[in-house]
């Protein structure tokens, strides 16, 4: 099969070249991948800072849509030619992909294969982090950082399809209406703007009660300040640097937690429960409309590199998505 491959120079170029086609095992399903879609931790590994977990794919990629081609022996919940896509530990930018059965998600009418590729990573990570991580309830607030993104865009969503009110961080006004447009409550300009100021003027002084945050660093003092009496904040991510000081009388004071959150590496028992959560209280969102991928952008799989390119500038609303197959 052919896959994007990362030259063995360290200098991070990519190449659609071959690849070994993937086998699948008893309960394994294999798919014909039509679309694959960028994140963030695909330009990490490319640097070789984001390795896959052990016993996974080396090929980038953290989710796929395609068609089931061949199934395991003991696969029972899959057939051969459904429409699927799924959450990956790696191996997306290839034509074909093996995942455990109870990982594919049968995709919706609604959906093409291009946004249903771009549904997996962002909406997982919405799910995991606000409703199993935080305990997001009906009427909360929620402070969203980088909503622009395919998590934020995702995460506005999620918020408003639970009843509670989310605030977003992003780099442009366009954006920033465009974060509006798809429910946020307010938006907040970080190049212009101090969203701790803004967060106590739109919450009266009160703070917010989640806070979904990629950032990490830099931005631990802010949204410590920023959140109210048993405030959580989730940090899914460390672009802006891994170490900060914090004002542990206020974690006291207000009672706040401060959680980590990474997907990636969890154990495949554990994907399998998040996935049938998943399946149950959010997939069926897209079926009706409540919920849909905000596709930015597709490139054709060779050009993967534009794609990596355009991401890494913070061109994007929602995912970039990669076309592989028509």
């Amino acid at each position: 099969m052919k896959a994007i491959l990362i030259a063995a120079d360290g200098s991070g170029a990519l190449a659609w070249g071959d690849a070994p086609a993937p086998t699948p095992g008893a309960e394994e399903v294999l798919i014909d991948v039509r679309a694959t879609a960028v994140n963030r931790a695909d330009l990490l590994q490319r640097r070789g800072f984001y390795p896959p977990p052990p016993g996974e794919s080396e090929i980038l990629g953290l989710e796929a849509a395609g068609v089931v081609a061949a199934v395991g022996a003991g696969v029972t919940r899959v057939r051969v030619g459904d429409r699927v896509c799924c959450l990956l530990a790696g191996g997306g930018y290839a034509e074909q992909v093996v995942v455990h059965e109870a990982m594919a998600l049968p995709i919706p009418d609604a959906l093409d294969f291009g946004q249903a590729a771009a549904a997996p990573e962002a909406f997982y990570t919405a799910f995991v982090n606000l409703v199993q991580e935080a305990s997001l309830v009906r009427g909360e607030r929620v402070l969203v950082h980088a909503g622009a993104s395919g998590v934020g865009t995702a995460a506005i969503q999620l918020v408003k399809a639970l009843g509670a009110v989310a605030y977003v961080t992003a780099g442009s006004d366009d954006k920033i209406a465009r974060c509006l447009a798809l429910g946020a409550e307010a938006g907040i300009n970080y190049k212009t703007e101090s969203f701790p100021e803004r967060i106590a003027a739109l919450t009266a002084t009160q703070g917010v009660d989640v806070i979904l945050d990629c950032v990490g660093g830099s931005y631990l003092e802010g949204n410590v300040a920023s959140l109210g009496p048993r405030g959580r904040l989730v940090v899914i991510g460390l672009m802006g640097g891994a170490r900060a000081e914090v004002n542990l009388g206020l974690l006291v004071s207000r009672r706040l937690r401060i959680l980590g959150s990474v997907l990636r590496t969890r154990s495949l028992a554990e994907k399998l429960a998040i996935t049938d959560a998943f399946r149950a209280d959010v997939w069926p969102l897209f079926s009706n409309g409540t919920l849909r991928p905000i596709v930015d952008r597709a490139y054709p799989i060779a050009d993967a590199a534009a794609a990596h390119d355009y991401v890494a500038a913070n061109r994007n609303f929602g995912k970039v998505v990669l076309a592989i197959r028509s």
